[in-house]
């Protein structure tokens, strides 16, 4: 059965600013810009005012209608990203090779030996403005 129209509307800080042009949402605040293309949904998106963004989607079904929620959520992530940052911790688990990991050029390089027993050394060079660091605790990092 079809829903005929479901609508969500996000509040938008007052230190951040939103433009949406055919569904592409940029996000600006004090800690930077994020873009989001939403192209490959089939929903509108609209800027009521300044503070208040509107999700709405027309005639669609259960699944279809769960996109609305998620780009709610995507955008209140957005605005997350942008006013505080986010902080990701990673714990290495292993069972029998055990997983050494070293942090290198001031948190920029990230070596990884005896992956599943391999010789080989991955190194992952982190982006722009991250950075890897050891918490202290066993085989924890962030």
């Amino acid at each position: 059965m079809k829903t005929i129209q479901c609508l969500q509307d996000v509040k938008v800080p007052s230190d951040c600013s939103v433009t949406i042009k055919s569904r592409l949402i940029t996000v600006t605040g004090p800690r930077g810009t994020l873009r989001r293309n939403l192209k490959h949904l089939q929903i509108d998106i609209r800027l009521i005012s300044k503070s208040v963004i509107r999700v709405e989607k027309w005639f669609s079904n259960r699944k279809e209608l769960a996109a609305v929620n998620t780009v709610c959520s995507h955008i209140g992530n957005m605005f997350i990203g942008v006013q505080r940052g986010f902080r990701y911790k990673m714990k290495s688990v292993y069972a029998h090779f055990p997983i050494n990991i070293a942090i290198s050029e001031e948190g920029r390089k990230v070596e990884i030996r005896n992956f599943l027993g391999e010789k080989y050394t991955r190194i992952v060079r982190m982006p722009e403005g991250v950075s890897a660091a050891n918490t202290g605790s066993k085989d924890e990092y962030q």
